[in-house]
């Protein structure tokens, strides 16, 4: 199964295999960027509330990769994450 083709799968692995994910509502990483993707699928994450935005899912601990809650199930194994357990970021 680690091998199965999927069109989500671009490489990531060069930056996010073994990565330690935490689980974070959204926030914008600056004033002038107001959403960001999913790694994988590339749906969007934003503070405000509009059809088909995201407002929670897995991050790297500087925020700069999001993954949705979808794709962290299907590729959690795979790229050999673990969910760190620290609610001090929040």
């Amino acid at each position: 199964m680690a091998d199965t083709p999927d069109w989500r799968l671009q490489n990531q692995e060069k930056y996010l295999k073994g990565a330690v994910l935490f689980r974070r509502p959204y926030r914008r990483s600056s004033p002038t960027s107001d959403h960001d993707h999913c790694e994988f699928c590339w749906a969007k994450f934003m503070e405000e509330d509009y059809p088909d935005v995201l407002h929670d899912g897995y991050c790297t601990e500087d925020r700069y990769r999001w993954i949705c809650e979808g794709c962290f199930t299907d590729f959690r194994d795979r790229f050999g994450w673990r969910v760190s357990d620290d609610e001090t970021r929040r």
